[in-house]
């Protein structure tokens, strides 16, 4: 087997691969998990991101103020 016809072969392998993952991605029993996916930048997430609870108490906020730490 010479270097032509092992390119050829891999050349054959790569397009039935990309020709199954084509007919894979735009199966109809895909579509909902795709649109599903695709509209996740959209959802509404239920919780605000916090500060941890710890990091956001009265007494940790009082001592940051007493050491002269401005930034708050």
């Amino acid at each position: 087997m010479d270097t032509g016809t092992f390119r050829g072969l891999i050349t054959l392998i790569l397009i039935f691969a990309f020709i199954g993952i084509f007919f894979w991605a735009y199966s109809k029993r895909r579509k909902p998990d795709f649109d599903e996916a695709a509209n996740l930048p959209f959802a509404d997430d239920d919780e605000q991101p916090t500060r941890d609870k710890h990091a956001s108490t009265k007494d940790e906020a009082d001592s940051r103020h007493d050491r002269g730490d401005k930034n708050r």
